[in-house]
Formats: structure tokens, sequence, C-alpha cells
């Protein structure tokens, strides 16, 4: 039996929190637009507003988890390398 993964299932976290954000970032764009009276609703000022900010929110947000993930793997590695270094300790339960 084999099971296949989604697209969705086979992006690594930070990945996923990138375009989480984008999407975010795209749906506050348009809402944004919608909103103000000044701005006009064109093709274009909806795609360009789409295209900066829900690429600077999916980069900027998948840079952080990066570095959260990166972050976490080497305090793990420091702290394993740590745990090896110590010689065992001896219970006193006197």
């Amino acid at each position: 039996m084999t099971t296949s993964k989604t697209l969705w299932q086979k992006l690594d976290g930070p990945l996923k929190v990138g375009l989480a954000f984008a999407i975010l970032g795209i749906v506050l764009t348009v809402m944004g637009i919608f909103r103000d009276p000044t701005t006009p609703i064109t093709a274009w000022s909806l795609s360009v507003g789409s295209l900066i900010s829900g690429s600077v929110w999916g980069v900027v947000s998948w840079a952080i988890a990066t570095a959260a993930v990166e972050v976490e793997a080497d305090v793990q590695a420091a702290q394993a390398e740590q745990a090896a270094a110590l010689p065992p300790q001896e219970d006193d339960a006197n």
C-alpha cells in the first residue's frame, strides 16, 4: 500500500509559513484596494499590489521561519555535543 503525499505535505515548514503569509498579504492588499476610495480598482493596481505585497510578506516570513528552524537545529546539535562530552554523573542518594 503506497500513500501519495499531496503537494502541501511535501513542502517543508518554512515554505508553508511563507506561502501562508504571502496569501495573507495578497488578501489584505485586495481588501485595502477595495476599501480605499481614492485607489482606482483596475487589473493593474490589483496585480501589482498583490505581487508586491505577496512577495514581500512571503519572502520575509519564509526567511524568519528558516532562521528559526536553523537556530533550533544548532541548539539541539550543541546540546547533544555537550551531553556527549560530559562524563556520566554518579547518583549521590545518601
